[in-house]
Order: C-alpha cells, then structure tokens, then sequence
C-alpha cells in the first residue's frame, strides 16, 4: 500500500487529559519542529510513509475559518524527503466550544473534514490518505464512559461511539466530495478478553465483547449497526488494528495484561484473521510496540505473525510502529521508551536516540516480508 511494508506513526493525541490538562503530544515531542530531519531519518531507517495528526483544535478557529499553518511543514517535509501520510482528523482533541453529542458537532465535523481535504489534496502527490476519527471505541470509553478526557462525561460510552460514528460517516462523504480516490483507514483498538475461570456469566460478557462490542464501531461505518447512519462497506474502507501487548486482559483484571504464557492468549494472527473474515477488506496494523528492552523482542513476535498472515494470503498492506518516539504519557509528566527512537533532554532540544536492538530486528524484519510482501495477492 506504500513504499515500505513499516511504517511509522507519531503520538499525536490533543485534548484535555483526566487532569483535564491540556496535552499536545506533536508540541511535547518537539516533532513539530524537527519534522524535516524526523522523516530524513526515517528514510534512513527504510521507512517511507506515516501516520500524522491534523489537529483540529489547532486549525478549527471557529466561524468557519480554518488556520492550516500548523500542517504546512508536514506536507513540506513529506515532499522533501518522499513520506506518504496517513492523516489522522481526530485524535481525542476537538474545539471547545463545541458539544460533542450534538448534531452541531456532526456538522462541524464535517465542515472541518471538507476544508482540510481541500487544503491537502493539491498539495500532496498522489492519493490522499485519512483517518476520520482515531479509535472511536476506546475514546468512546475513555471520554464518556470513565472520563479520562474531555468531554469527562461518565455513563455516555455508547451514545458518544453512535455519535462518532455518524460524525466519520458524515466526515468521508466531505473529503470524498474534494478527492473522490481519497483511502480512508478507519482506526480501532483490536482486543480480546477472557472470564476468569468458573464464571459462566463473566463468560457470556466475555463472548459478547469478543464477536461484538469490539466489532461495534466498524460495523456502524460499514452499515452493519445502525444502518440509519448510512455506513456502507465503502465508507469502512481499509480497517487498521491498534494492538499492544496490554490489549487482551481478564474481564475484572483491567490493566494487567495476560502474560506470555497463559494459554488463553490468542495469537496476533488469529485476531488479524478474524477482521478479515467479518468485513473482507484491507487491513494495516496502525499501532504497534513495547516499551524499554521488551521492543525488538515484540516487533520479532509480530513480524513472525505477520509472515504467517502474508502466507495464508490476508490482505495486510503495512505494520506502523507506533509511536515511533518516545513520549510523555498522557495524564502525567512520565517519559516512556516504547519507540525506535527515545527522546534525550540536550538542553532546550529532544535529542533522537536510536534504540538500537529495536533496529537491528527491524532490518531482520525487512528481510524477512519484503519478499512476501511483494508477492501477495489483492483483496478478495
């Protein structure tokens, strides 16, 4: 689907946190000024295409006025050096004079959606790529349903998916008004739970998150779920899959992840598989990576996985290591290595540090899928 089987992805999260500070994740990591020599040294490292945040509190002033200065190095350095992008519309932050489960903020989005294709699409070389709204199911949960981030709403989880989705369906139409060959890449976490042991009602919550909850956001923009949204297969496009090691958990265990050896791990393959086989489309892992010394063991784990996808012939057009710098975690002022790069204060200046083994395992995987790549069949 690019020019490289990896690419990369930068955190690129706005909003107000559970703190309800205000974050700006490309600003903390200075990649808004080292954009230039940020994607020189991902062409260096083989990869050619990224994931990239438009962030709309930024551009959105208000009164239909859009303010694209903050994307114009993006596009300038993507041209300089030949990175494809994958725009990300929505990523947590939006403005805030807006209520986002109105029909106001439908509109609004779709407005926003609408101009920044026109500003894009003449400016960048070939087909334009776009993510609406960044995993609708878990800033659903976390902004509505615990209140991490703004809105802080408590109990509204499914109201606000139902209103991101009609929101995304509405936001395609725009951009595909401006550039009717626009691919859009509709992000969402891939999980799967399990009861503890005994539990049959545990085991019925468990079956229905894993056939159907996870599933939900997809299949509204597909037309699955309340079809009166007007999702269809087109709208669903290319279906990109979140998966970290936290993302499969015992139901009552949030956040202790199943551990290496519990024989109810499912593996990476099996879940890319089951996507393919509910909706039968392109797929991309769009984030993936570990944190400190476990990362070239996990992008060695997932390029085996991905090999044996490629073999059985899934249609799995990339792998974006994601995030591909360190970063500041979202609601405290806590660093974390989880990417090819960690970020050294050099003074005023966020220093690159290659991860070394991280690297080393990246080429390795080069090696191994490039081949595979090539020769893999369309989608069906």
């Amino acid at each position: 689907m690019f020019k490289s089987f990896f690419f990369a992805g930068y955190e690129c999260a706005t909003g107000y946190n559970a703190k309800r500070q205000w974050i700006d994740q490309i600003a903390a990591t200075q990649h808004d000024l080292h954009v230039s020599e940020d994607y020189r040294r991902l062409r260096k490292a083989g990869l050619f295409a990224a994931r990239e945040a438009i962030r709309w509190p930024l551009v959105d002033r208000g009164s239909g006025h859009y303010d694209f200065t903050s994307v114009d190095p993006f596009i300038e350095a993507s041209r300089k050096h030949g990175i494809e992008i994958v725009w990300d519309l929505f990523h947590y932050g939006y403005p805030n004079n807006v209520d986002i489960f109105s029909t106001e903020f439908t509109k609004r989005f779709a407005d926003y959606c609408y101009e920044t294709a026109r500003y894009v699409a003449p400016r960048v070389e070939g087909i334009c790529f776009f993510t609406p709204v960044n995993e609708p199911s878990f800033f659903a949960w976390a902004a509505a349903e615990v209140g991490r981030f703004a809105p802080h709403a408590t109990g509204r989880g499914k109201e606000l998916k139902v209103a991101l989705a009609r929101a995304a369906i509405q936001g395609i139409d725009a951009i595909r008004a401006i550039t009717g060959d626009a691919r859009i890449v509709n992000v969402d976490p891939m999980c799967h739970v399990v009861a503890p042991p005994n539990d049959p009602v545990r085991a019925r919550e468990a079956e229905m998150f894993n056939n159907a909850w996870v599933y939900e956001s997809w299949d509204m923009l597909a037309g699955r779920l309340y079809p009166e949204l007007g999702g269809t297969p087109e709208h669903l496009g290319i279906v990109g899959m979140n998966y970290y090691w936290t993302n499969q958990w015992e139901l009552g265990r949030e956040g202790e992840p199943l551990k290496n050896e519990d024989p109810r791990l499912v593996p990476l393959r099996d879940l890319v598989r089951r996507v393919w086989e509910r909706y039968d489309t392109e797929l991309l892992i769009t984030e993936t990576t570990h944190v400190n010394e476990c990362r070239p063991g996990w992008l060695r784990y997932v390029t085996d996985e991905v090999e044996a996808l490629l073999e059985e012939g899934v249609p799995l057009r990339g792998v974006c290591l994601y995030p591909i710098l360190g970063m500041p975690e979202w609601h405290s002022e806590e660093w974390t290595p989880m990417g090819l790069w960690d970020l050294v204060h050099d003074g005023k200046v966020l220093a690159r540090e290659m991860c070394e083994p991280m690297f080393q395992e990246l080429q390795r995987a080069h090696r191994i899928l490039t081949p595979k790549v090539r020769s893999a069949p369309t989608a069906r």
